[in-house]
């Protein structure tokens, strides 16, 4: 098995979505555009992924999003470097279809209080869910590694949520361990370093808003 040296995840820049939350009355959340800054942010980590990979070649997997296929196209990566497969296990959470903004404050209050990793959005998906997926994403990945020549580098082009629950699958984290995490901002990466003892480690932690709560602890 030939294990990258590095796994990179990245969330998409900032979209259409991220400033206007009643887009999502009007747009389907998977075509959501990146925003001007949006563009300039992606640009700006593709420049800090080219001077990471070299001339190393990148195996890409990458959210069928709009916002997520235009993050990537910002990267500006030497295609004879990558090969790109489109992953919808990578997706964003599903929160339904058209989406009323007063409804969806609503249901992110509730789910601030029930727990983000447990509350199913009505017609959605819970982070549970997500999770599943994620993870059964995780066991094609494994698989690929199996070829003898798999690249030294993994690049994953997804969405906030989905770079937790990644990390969480992969590092074993508890419920309580990822409730008290917040996302990545606007093309943040994380990366997986592979290293001399065969094991990898996160590069810089995800921010914590507070300590991990058992839910057998009570006040």
């Amino acid at each position: 098995m030939v294990r990258p040296r590095r796994i990179v995840l990245v969330r998409h820049g900032e979209s259409t979505g991220n400033v206007d939350d009643s887009v999502y009355e009007r747009e389907p959340d998977h075509a959501l555009a990146l925003t001007e800054r949006g563009w300039r942010q992606a640009e700006e980590t593709g420049k800090r992924l080219r001077e990471i990979f070299g001339r190393e070649q990148v195996s890409v997997y990458v959210s069928p999003y709009r916002r997520t296929l235009e993050t990537l196209r910002a990267f500006h990566l030497d295609p004879d470097l990558i090969r790109v497969r489109e992953e919808p296990r990578l997706r964003e959470q599903d929160w339904g279809n058209w989406q009323d903004r007063d409804d969806v404050r609503l249901q992110k209050t509730y789910r601030d209080a029930y727990g983000h990793f447990f509350f199913r959005f009505p017609q959605g998906e819970s982070g549970a869910d997500v999770y599943d997926r994620v993870g059964g994403f995780l066991e094609s990945l494994f698989r690929s590694f199996e070829a003898p020549d798999h690249p030294p580098n993994v690049l994953l082009v997804t969405h906030g949520l989905a770079m937790r629950l990644f990390c969480m699958r992969w590092f074993h984290w508890t419920v309580a361990e990822f409730e008290s995490l917040s996302n990545p901002g606007n093309a943040e990466m994380r990366m997986l370093l592979l290293g001399e003892d065969g094991k990898y480690r996160l590069d810089r932690p995800f921010e914590r808003w507070r300590e991990p709560v058992p839910y057998w602890v009570t006040g």
